[in-house]
């Protein structure tokens, strides 16, 4: 049966080089989230509350673990135009997650965890694996979507292996770490 889909992921002629992309999109989207911890937010910002952020936030984070979710059921029944568009969405929600996220850090102080006891620890160790993670899921996922545009599936089932487990993990403790700081905003 002919594919020509196959003939492009065999010519190297017609691969795109996504590299610059990936380092200039990791550099800026880490770099952005690194600087608002030292920018002071802007003061006198009166157009709407402020507080409503973190739980767009959470909201955007539970759609793309859904998403994500969603996606991976579809691949391992082999549906890959399904997988697709999930993936897709989930690049949207994570997106609209990212604006909405450094909206609230520009727009208003941080807020601290006020709880006590063993939570706190739970909390803390949420809250830095999901920092941690989040950086590192930026070029994995932007690596792993240009290598299926490019029809390198099997270095996209590479990198795939690692980028869904640790996506769904960020986008999970993203609604988790809000469910524990919620009560303290």
């Amino acid at each position: 049966m002919y594919n020509s889909s196959h003939e492009v992921a065999n010519d190297p002629v017609k691969k795109r080089n996504y590299k610059p992309l990936i380092i200039i999109l990791t550099i800026v989207i880490n770099g952005i989230v690194v600087a608002l911890m030292s920018i002071p937010p802007v003061q006198g910002f009166d157009l709407f509350d402020v507080k409503v952020l973190p739980l767009m936030n959470a909201i955007f984070n539970s759609f793309t673990f859904l998403f994500l979710l969603a996606a991976l059921i579809a691949i391992i029944k082999k549906n890959v135009t399904l997988h697709r568009r999930f993936i897709y969405a989930a690049f949207t929600t994570t997106t609209f997650f990212l604006v909405t996220y450094v909206a609230h850090h520009m727009l208003s102080e941080s807020t601290s965890y006020g709880g006590e006891g063993p939570l706190r620890y739970i909390y803390f160790f949420i809250l830095i694996t999901h920092i941690i993670l989040a950086a590192v899921i930026v070029p994995l996922a932007l690596m792993a979507v240009t290598r299926a545009w490019n029809m390198e599936i099997e270095r996209h089932r590479k990198i795939a292996r690692w980028t869904m487990p640790l996506w769904l993990y960020v986008s999970l403790t993203g609604v988790l770490v809000y469910i524990l700081i919620s009560p303290y905003y």
